[in-house]
């Protein structure tokens, strides 16, 4: 890729995300692999550093705006919504969106492998791209064009089958597995005003996941979404 036509996809790629940056070395890091700077020499910076900024920012912006749109959602299932919206299928997916394969710097052989297409790579640098944001314009620009990019994932977290998440397992569970889950209360914990429960689901031999909430439903609810996401990442995984 010439110098001209990946400063144009640079461009594209910030009339995408919504945000032009004052740095543009921060972008151009953002955009480099590894591979490449290991290829190029000269001490060239990529974008690992970058990537572990972008997941902290990424998982506090996500953190606060999950906790003040879902007032009425407990702790576990918070937090089974968050792993939803960052992990790495998600953001690979929105980086597939973005078309940031193709704005990648990366090594002869990570070409060769399809490293343009790989979920982690493209996650990872997905991470760095809010990083550079974040370190160009600070937390609110950040924060803005997280929101903006992730809204419409927010908007499918409370519709349709997500709802309720027991049937969803349910459904997964009997129509590949053939197997029905089982639930169990395995631990109430806490004074009677604030009564905490721990569930445990069994999905045949497949899969065992726990769940805490402030009633035995919502703690069954959180253990039926862990294990939604084990079965589905060994799925992804295959």
């Amino acid at each position: 890729m010439s110098n001209d036509s990946h400063a144009a996809s640079v461009r594209e790629l910030e009339e995408r995300i919504s945000h032009q940056f004052e740095d543009g070395a921060l972008i151009l890091e953002a955009l480099t692999h590894a591979s490449f700077a290991n290829e190029t020499g000269a001490g060239m910076p990529h974008n690992e550093r970058l990537e572990f900024l972008g997941d902290a920012v990424l998982g506090l912006v996500v953190g606060h705006w999950l906790f003040g749109e879902f007032k009425d959602r407990p702790e576990g299932l918070l937090t089974q919504m968050r792993s939803r919206l960052v992990n790495t299928s998600t953001l690979a997916a929105l980086a597939r969106e973005l078309g940031l394969g193709g704005t990648l710097l990366i090594g002869v052989g990570e070409e060769r492998t399809g490293g343009r297409e790989r979920r982690s790579l493209l996650a990872d640098t997905m991470e760095a791209v809010f990083g550079a944001v974040y370190l160009d314009a600070g937390y609110d620009t950040a924060e803005r064009v997280i929101r903006g990019l992730l809204q419409s994932r927010v908007t499918a977290l409370d519709e349709g089958p997500q709802r309720d998440l027991k049937s969803k397992l349910q459904e997964v569970a009997q129509a590949s597995l053939r197997v029905t889950p089982v639930y169990s209360i395995i631990a109430t914990t806490g004074p009677a005003h604030d009564t905490r429960f721990e569930a445990e689901v069994r999905v045949g031999t497949y899969t065992t996941a726990r769940g805490i909430g402030h009633s035995k439903q919502d703690a069954e609810k959180v253990a039926a979404g862990l294990a939604l996401e084990q079965l589905q990442s060994e799925n992804l995984e295959r």
